[in-house]
């Protein structure tokens, strides 16, 4: 009776210590930011957070996160996202000492 349990636990062991048997289809985890907690989710390869700066780009600091936290554990198309920039804004703008012009398909490139 017992022995089946065993084996499982076992099993289970070996499991953890493999976590690339592990991929990501979906998740929703609420994130805790600076100005405030955010639903974030995962269906497929699609993100979502209710954050306004996620709504704006397609892209966001809680994305991410947690795609550095589970990269792993994710798809490529989930793991690389493109930020979305807006036709009409052509203006260069720099990020963290990278410079890139608005027009390229959120692209960035060193100075």
């Amino acid at each position: 009776m017992y022995s089946s349990l065993i084996s499982k636990i076992e099993k289970a062991k070996r499991y953890a210590e493999e976590p690339e048997r592990i991929s990501f289809r979906s998740f929703e985890v609420a994130f805790r930011g600076e100005n405030g907690t955010h639903a974030v989710s995962l269906k497929g390869d699609d993100w979502n957070c209710e954050c306004e700066h996620f709504h704006t780009t397609g892209l966001c600091a809680h994305v991410m996160t947690l795609q550095r936290v589970f990269a792993s554990h994710l798809t490529d198309n989930a793991r690389f996202t493109q930020e979305h920039v807006p036709a009409e804004a052509s203006r260069t703008t720099e990020y963290a000492g990278f410079q890139r012009s608005r027009c390229d398909s959120g692209r960035v490139a060193p100075p």
